[in-house]
């Protein structure tokens, strides 16, 4: 593991040290001609790298903060065009000071076809993921500059991954991306999963995964270096599935899953509009609780307001406890009514968010699961309330309440108030 630990940083601190090397005035006008503009710049920032001549550093790697880990810091990257078209590197190293343990990806890829974006990709990792965490393969980079719901999560599984990946444009608006790929998993928490009179606390996962994302309105043009999305419409479409395979060789557990999800937004006027959010998964088979569904929770277990005050996350539930529900079937809806901004100043101009999230789901054979308590989701969970954003560098705060199948005895149990944070680069 060290060695690999090495040839990542090597790798990382070579390229960086490679493009700051000085420049002659002979190389003026390439230079000229590589260096990024600056709304280029920016839009590097706002996806979280900061772009060099070879390498973009991935900043979400630099500083981040869990339960589990503690403090969580390292270093990672992904080569660009300067460094080559066809070829690309894509790794990262990371150590958590509570752990005391590092976590690494070495990862690269080849490009076989340009006109259709066909890459092909391979990785080991060696790091953390959330249980009950879902997330499709086609999903564009989200970053920000630090996670809220990260900061209160402890429910982690180790894995060991080794995945071959294809990704392929079939049209400007039909993405796809196909992953095989085998993992070791282990439970940080005490977790026993019971099938057919065995008990697992460590198991192998053998899976294929589709992913397919739709964008059929997107406004798209064509330049030099091919075909570039110039404006988001909706709605978007999300579809994957899986199928995990018990073999002799890296699989204990043969499981199905399928995950979709429809995002669309309703424009009233220029400075006013409704977003929805759908989202469904659905696991069959003998799934282990590490590949099921929670839905995204937000909540520390305290007792008082002030006590459980965080910062709100961008498309979870505030009220819902954290390890409190798990699913093998749910769905989701999330809406969201942004109102015009209040006009102050030129510059400094709140803005009033209406939200309104619902959850529905249930599990088969919650017997499986042993060592953990939760509950399912099949009263139905739902909770209102609305953020006021930008009031101060940013910040905001919002508020929200639980109400419907899961209210709690206690009122002020079912009240999350808590910051909001939004930055536009």
């Amino acid at each position: 593991m060290h060695k690999a630990i090495c040839l990542i940083i090597i790798t990382l601190c070579t390229c960086v040290l490679y493009s700051q090397t000085p420049k002659t005035e002979n190389d003026s006008t390439r230079v000229k001609n590589d260096s990024l503009s600056k709304k280029e710049f920016i839009k590097q920032l706002g996806n979280g790298f900061f772009p060099t001549k070879f390498l973009n550093i991935d900043l979400k790697y630099l500083v981040k903060y869990n339960q589990y880990e503690g403090l969580r810091t390292g270093l990672g990257g992904v080569t660009n065009d300067q460094f080559s078209e066809k070829y690309r590197i894509n790794s990262y190293v990371v150590y958590g000071f509570k752990d005391h343990r590092f976590k690494y990806k070495i990862g690269g890829g080849f490009r076989v076809n340009e006109s259709t974006e066909t890459w092909i990709n391979l990785s080991y990792t060696d790091d953390l993921q959330e249980t009950g965490s879902s997330t499709f393969l086609t999903d564009k980079r989200f970053f920000s500059f630090f996670e809220p719901r990260l900061l209160n999560i402890n429910l982690f599984h180790k894995h060991i991954t080794k995945a071959i990946s294809i990704e392929h444009k079939f049209s400007k608006n039909l993405l796809s991306e196909l992953e095989f790929g085998t993992s070791k998993i282990e439970p940080t928490y005490n977790y026993l999963f019971n099938v057919d009179g065995t008990s697992y606390r460590t198991f192998d996962i053998t899976s294929a995964k589709l992913a397919l994302q739709w964008s059929p309105f997107n406004v798209n043009k064509l330049n030099e270096k091919g075909v570039s999305e110039v404006k988001e419409e909706y709605p978007k479409f999300t579809l994957q599935v899986s199928q995990s395979f018990k073999n002799e060789i890296k699989g204990d557990f043969n499981f199905f899953k399928t995950d979709f999800r429809i995002i669309h937004r309703f424009i009233h006027n220029t400075h006013s509009y409704t977003e929805a959010t759908v989202k469904t998964g659905l696991a069959t088979g003998k799934t282990p609780l590490t590949h099921l569904y929670h839905a995204y929770p937000n909540n520390i277990t305290k007792e008082t307001i002030l006590q459980r005050f965080s910062v709100a996350g961008i498309n979870s539930f505030e009220t819902m406890y954290f390890n409190e529900f798990f699913s093998d079937r749910f769905t989701t809806l999330q809406l969201k009514h942004f109102i015009k901004p209040f006009k102050i100043t030129e510059r400094y101009r709140p803005q009033l968010v209406l939200i309104s999230r619902m959850a529905l789901g249930n599990m088969h054979d919650i017997e499986r699961h042993q060592d953990i308590e939760f509950d399912t989701l099949s009263k139905g969970y739902s909770e209102a309330g609305f953020e006021i954003n930008k009031l101060l560098f940013g910040f905001g705060l919002s508020f929200a309440y639980r109400y419907g199948g899961y209210h709690l005895p206690l009122f002020a149990d079912n009240i999350a108030a808590k910051f909001t944070f939004n930055v536009s680069l």
